[in-house]
C-alpha cells in the first residue's frame, strides 16, 4: 500500500431529520421500532366501537321517547317511556367502560412500545460512528430521545383515543342521521366539505411548520445545556453577556417557529367552528322547513340536532388532534431518521466470539484509520504485543496515539485492517464479553453525578461496600477511600467536580480494577494527576497492571521508562517499537528526541 493513498474510507454519517419520510411511512415505520404499540389494537378497536355506539342510544331514546312514549296516539305510554330512559342510561353506563378500558389498553400498550422505542433510541445514540457523534449537537442527540418521543407519547396517549373515538362517532352519526333523513345528513356534509378539502393542504402546512419546530427544540436545549456545563470558563473569560444572547436567540427562534406553526392551527381550528355553525343553521332552517312539509317529526328534528352535535364535536375535536398529530408525527419521524443512521459498531450478539478470561495478546494488522472521512490518522500500523506486557505508546500531540486507544477499546472500528485479540477481530467479538474483558481508563474518568460507591459499582455492578473496600486495599487506596467525607457513600458532584482531577482518577483506577479486565488500556491516565497523589496513583497503577496485558497513551515519559516496550507513532505510523534503554539510545530517533525534550522540561521544572 502507497504511503499517501488511503483504502476506501467510511463517509460520516450525518443524522437526517427525516423530512423527506411521509406520515404515513413514518407511522409504519415507527410501529415496526415499537410493536407493542399495536398489541391488542383489534380489541382496543372493538372497545372505541363500543363506546361510540352507546353514546348514538341517547338521541335515539330521546326521539322515541318524543314521538312514541310522551307523543303516543292514545296519551303518554309511562311503560315504553322508562323503557327508553332505561336504555338510555345503561347506554351511558356501557360507553363509560368502554370508554375507560379503551383508554387503559392504549396507555398500556402505547407507553410500552415508546419505552421500546426510547430504549433503542438511546442504545443507537452510543452505536453511531464517532464521526457523528462529535459533529451532531449533544442537545440535538438528547432531544431525539426525550422531548420527541414525549410528544409522540403524549399524543397516543390523549389524542389517539380521542381521535379513535372521534372517527367513529363521526360515521356512526353519519349512518343514523342517514336513516333519519338523508337530506339533513347532506346538509351537514356540505357545510363541513370546505374543511375536509382544506385538511391535505394544512396537514403539508403544519407538518412543515412542526418539522421545524422539533429541529428548534434541538438547537435551543443544545444552546442551553452548553453554558451550564461550561459555567466555569463562561465566568472565568466574562462571556455572560454573550452567552445570553445565544441563548436569548435560539428561544427567539423556537417561539417564531412555534408561532408560525400555531397560527396555522388556529386557522383550521377555526374553520372547524364555521362549518359548525353553518351546519347547525343548515340543520335547523331546513328541518323546520320539512317539519312544516310533515316530512319529519318533531322527535325526529330534536334527535337529528343531538347526532349533529355528536358529528359538530367530533369534527372540531379531530381537527384540533390532527395539528397535534403532526407535532407528534414531526418528532416521531426524527428519532426514526435517527434509528435509520447507520451504526459504526454493530454488535455481533450471540453469534460473537467470547474472549478468554486471561491476558490477551494484541495486534493491529495494517490499520488505517480516518475521522469523517477526512485524512487517515492511522497509516498501515501493524503492531504485535504479547499477552501480559506493559506496553507504553508515545509521540508528539495529533500523532494518532489517542485513536489507537479507541480502536484497542472499540469505540471506533478500523476504516481498514483489524484490532485482534488472541487472533479474534474485535468485530467478531460479542459487545458483552468486550466490555467484560477489555476497559479504558480514559484522560478524564468520567464520573456520574452519584456517591463515590455508585460510581466505582460501573466496573462491577454485583459488587457490595465490602468488596469495593477490598478492592481498594488491594490497589492501596482504602485509606483515602475511607478518609472522604462521606467514606464511599461521599457524593461526587456533577462530573465528579465536588472531587480533585487526582481523586477522580483514583476513582477511575479503582472502578477499572473492580472490572478485572484481561487488557488494560490508559490514555493519558496521569495527565491529570497533581503532585500529592501522584505516587499513590503510581503505587495504585502498578497493582491495576499485574498480570494484564496493559497499554498505556502517556506524554509522561516516566511511564515509557517502567514499561517492558515503547511503541512511538509518529504521523500515524509506527516508527520505533522495542524497550526504553535501546530506544533512547538511538540518538537520531524521534523517541530520543522526545525523551531529551521531556528531560529538558523536567529540569526546568525542577529549577523552579
Amino acid at each position: 500500500m502507497s504511503a499517501v493513498t488511503s483504502p476506501t474510507r467510511r463517509e460520516t454519517t450525518s443524522v437526517g431529520t427525516g423530512d423527506d419520510i411521509g406520515a404515513v411511512d413514518t407511522i409504519r415505520r415507527g410501529v415496526r421500532h415499537s410493536p407493542e404499540l399495536i398489541d391488542g389494537l383489534v380489541g382496543t378497536l372493538l372497545l372505541a366501537v363500543l363506546s361510540t355506539v352507546g353514546q348514538v342510544v341517547v338521541p335515539v331514546a330521546v326521539q322515541q321517547t318524543l314521538d312514541r312514549g310522551i307523543g303516543a296516539p292514545g296519551g303518554p305510554d309511562v311503560g315504553f317511556t322508562v323503557l327508553m330512559a332505561v336504555a338510555a342510561g345503561v347506554a351511558v353506563l356501557v360507553t363509560g367502560v368502554a370508554s375507560y378500558f379503551m383508554t387503559a389498553r392504549l396507555f398500556v400498550a402505547a407507553e410500552t412500545g415508546l419505552a421500546t422505542l426510547r430504549v433503542k433510541a438511546f442504545r443507537h445514540v452510543h452505536d453511531l460512528p464517532l464521526g457523528t457523534q462529535d459533529t451532531e449537537r449533544r442537545g440535538a442527540l438528547v432531544s431525539r430521545v426525550t422531548s420527541d418521543i414525549d410528544q409522540v407519547s403524549q399524543f397516543i396517549v390523549f389524542g389517539g383515543v380521542l381521535f379513535i373515538v372521534s372517527i367513529g362517532q363521526i360515521l356512526v352519526a353519519t349512518v343514523v342521521m342517514a336513516v333519519y333523513d338523508w337530506r339533513l345528513t347532506l346538509v351537514v356534509w356540505v357545510c363541513f366539505a370546505p374543511l375536509f378539502a382544506s385538511l391535505r393542504y394544512f396537514q403539508r402546512k403544519l407538518s412543515q411548520a412542526y418539522g421545524i419546530v422539533r429541529n428548534q427544540v434541538g438547537v435551543m436545549l443544545s444552546a442551553i445545556a452548553e453554558p451550564v456545563v461550561g459555567a466555569a470558563v463562561v465566568r472565568s473569560y466574562a462571556v455572560e453577556a454573550r452567552t445570553q444572547a445565544r441563548i436569548d436567540t435560539s428561544i427567539d427562534r423556537y417561539r417564531s417557529a412555534a408561532t408560525k406553526a400555531q397560527g396555522f392551527t388556529a386557522v383550521s381550528f377555526s374553520l372547524g367552528g364555521i362549518s359548525a355553525g353553518l351546519a347547525n343553521a343548515g340543520v335547523i332552517v331546513v328541518g323546520v322547513w320539512l317539519g312544516l312539509a310533515g316530512d319529519v317529526s318533531a322527535g325526529e328534528i330534536l334527535a337529528f340536532a343531538f347526532l349533529v352535535t355528536l358529528f359538530v364535536g367530533p369534527v372540531q375535536m379531530g381537527t384540533q388532534i390532527l395539528t397535534d398529530a403532526q407535532n407528534a408525527i414531526a418528532g416521531w419521524r426524527r428519532v426514526v431518521a435517527l434509528l435509520d443512521t447507520p451504526a459504526e459498531l454493530v454488535d455481533p450478539g450471540e453469534d460473537g466470539a467470547e474472549l478468554p478470561d486471561r491476558a490477551v495478546d494484541v495486534e493491529l494488522d495494517d490499520v488505517w484509520f480516518a475521522y469523517g472521512g477526512g485524512e487517515p490518522v492511522l497509516r498501515g500500523i501493524s503492531l504485535r504485543i504479547e499477552a501480559g506486557r506493559r506496553v507504553a505508546v508515545v509521540g508528539e500531540t495529533g500523532s494518532g496515539k489517542s485513536t489507537i486507544a479507541k480502536l484497542l477499546t472499540r469505540l471506533a472500528d478500523p476504516t481498514d485492517g483489524a484490532v485482534l485479540l488472541d487472533g479474534v477481530d474485535l468485530r467478531e467479538v460479542r459487545s458483552s464479553s468486550l466490555r467484560r474483558r477489555v476497559v479504558l481508563v480514559p484522560q478524564e474518568g468520567f464520573l456520574f453525578d452519584d456517591t463515590v460507591l455508585a460510581n466505582l459499582r460501573y466496573g462491577d455492578l454485583d459488587a457490595d461496600e465490602q468488596r469495593v473496600l477490598a478492592a481498594a486495599a488491594e490497589i492501596g487506596v482504602d485509606d483515602w477511600l475511607l478518609g472522604l467525607p462521606d467514606g464511599v457513600h461521599t457524593r461526587v458532584g456533577q462530573r465528579g467536580e465536588s472531587l480533585s482531577a487526582g481523586e477522580r482518577q483514583l476513582v477511575a483506577l479503582l472502578r477499572a480494577h473492580l472490572a478485572d479486565p484481561d487488557l488494560l488500556v490508559l490514555d493519558e491516565a496521569t495527565s491529570a494527576v497533581d503532585p500529592a497523589l501522584e505516587m499513590r496513583i503510581s503505587r495504585a497503577l502498578e497493582a491495576l497492571m499485574d498480570g494484564r496485558t496493559s497499554i498505556t497513551i502517556a506524554h509522561r515519559l516516566t511511564t515509557a521508562e517502567n514499561a517492558d516496550e515503547v511503541v512511538v507513532v509518529d504521523a500515524g505510523r509506527v516508527v520505533q517499537h522495542g524497550p526504553h534503554a535501546a530506544l533512547v539510545a538511538q540518538p537520531d530517533g524521534v523517541y530520543a528526541r522526545l525523551h531529551r525534550s521531556w528531560v529538558a522540561q523536567q529540569a526546568v521544572a525542577g529549577e523552579r
